[in-house]
């Protein structure tokens, strides 16, 4: 009856998800520079719940000034990294470069 239950909800947040009615944990930080997304969660409570073990990995992590919110939404990217141009080394070219 637990995998019955455990496929329908899967189901269930896999629809909300596709309508934007699911809720997502996003996770600011401003150092390092990013947005973490998590979820999808069927109700806000589920995400509160979860949020507490993304927050304590981030803080393990380094992670500064954390800000969650608890939202309903559909996020196109699961981490967004506002300072990502500071890792890349900018003297490597792609291998394609030189071609057209």
């Amino acid at each position: 009856m637990k995998t019955i239950w455990h496929n329908l909800k899967e189901r269930l947040i896999s629809s909300f998800n596709d309508l934007g009615l699911a809720w997502w944990v996003e996770i600011v930080t401003q150092n390092p520079r990013c947005t973490y997304y998590f979820g999808p969660f069927l109700s806000s409570v589920e995400a509160n719940l979860a949020s507490k073990g993304y927050i304590e990995d981030l803080e393990i992590e380094g992670a500064q000034g954390i800000i969650v919110n608890i939202k309903r939404c559909k996020p196109n990217s699961l981490t967004i990294a506002d300072d990502l141009g500071e890792w890349i080394d900018r003297k490597v070219k792609p291998v394609f470069s030189g071609q057209i």
